[in-house]
């Protein structure tokens, strides 16, 4: 199989205690082109991490010292930076965990670096959607293929109703600016992850209208192949947390739909 190279430019953080896991994923991704840094621990890690500029970080959850999940929060708080959990054994608890914290997405050791490299191509082409239009930073990071994010379009669902004229959509105390891709609520910016903008772009698109969770996995996640549908119920949380708690409803058996009023 043929390998897409990517820029020189695109830096990845792995942290991983386990030496021969470290080396091996380390080794295949510079393969594919990418600038890969290693630290062995979470402490490591967030030390590399600050010293450094990353376009992506890959965390394995079960780190000595400070843990992938407690490394995750921290960095969390700092940046919205990619962010690739590794679980070596998929458990829900872990995956959950992960999500919960800010992660993006995850894979489970031992790792199939095919669908890694995909999913790392995924996270680089939001988040590049995200700075695009926002004005771009160290932390969003280039991406080989960028291409363009959900959102809505002239004439779709979103403009009939909430469309203001100027670029933007309002859904009574939640404001998205389209042009710059900001958010927000009661006239105070809310901080989104890329993947969180792009999410909710997807709702504000077809506001009133239920989206099943694998129709969000492929929209939002670019998922060509069945992906957890927790990560999806994990951002979505995320998401009511910022937003309101009210403004995305559930509808049991189906899935969630963005509240108009």
């Amino acid at each position: 199989m043929s390998q897409s190279p990517v820029p020189s430019t695109v830096s990845v953080l792995v942290v991983e205690d386990d030496a021969v896991i470290r080396r091996a994923v380390q080794l295949a991704l510079e393969r594919y082109g990418y600038e890969v840094s290693v630290a062995e621990d979470g402490l490591g890690g967030l030390d590399a991490y600050r010293a450094g500029q990353h376009d992506l970080l890959i965390l394995d959850v079960m780190l000595p010292g400070l843990d992938g999940i407690g490394l995750c929060r921290r960095i969390r708080d700092e940046s919205l930076v990619p962010i690739l959990m590794m679980s070596a054994r998929g458990d829900a608890l872990d995956v959950v965990s992960g999500l919960e914290a800010g992660a993006d997405d995850y894979v489970v050791k031992p790792v199939d670096i095919g669908i890694m490299v995909a999913r790392i191509r995924v996270l680089l082409r939001r988040a590049t959607f995200h700075a695009g239009a926002a004005g771009g930073g160290a932390d969003a990071g280039p991406s080989p293929s960028p291409g363009p994010g959900p959102g809505p379009r002239p004439g779709g669902d979103a403009d009939a109703d909430s469309g203001s004229g100027d670029g933007r959509l309002v859904f009574g105390d939640l404001a998205i600016d389209l042009r710059g891709l900001t958010v927000s609520r009661a006239g105070a910016i809310v901080p989104l992850t890329p993947t969180e903008l792009r999410l909710l772009l997807a709702f504000a698109e077809h506001p009133g209208i239920v989206l099943d969770r694998r129709r969000l996995l492929r929209e939002v996640w670019d998922y060509g192949w069945e992906g957890d549908t927790r990560v999806v119920d994990l951002c979505v949380v995320r998401l009511r947390k910022k937003i309101g708690a009210d403004r995305i409803k559930t509808v049991r058996g189906f899935g969630y739909k963005l509240d108009r009023s």
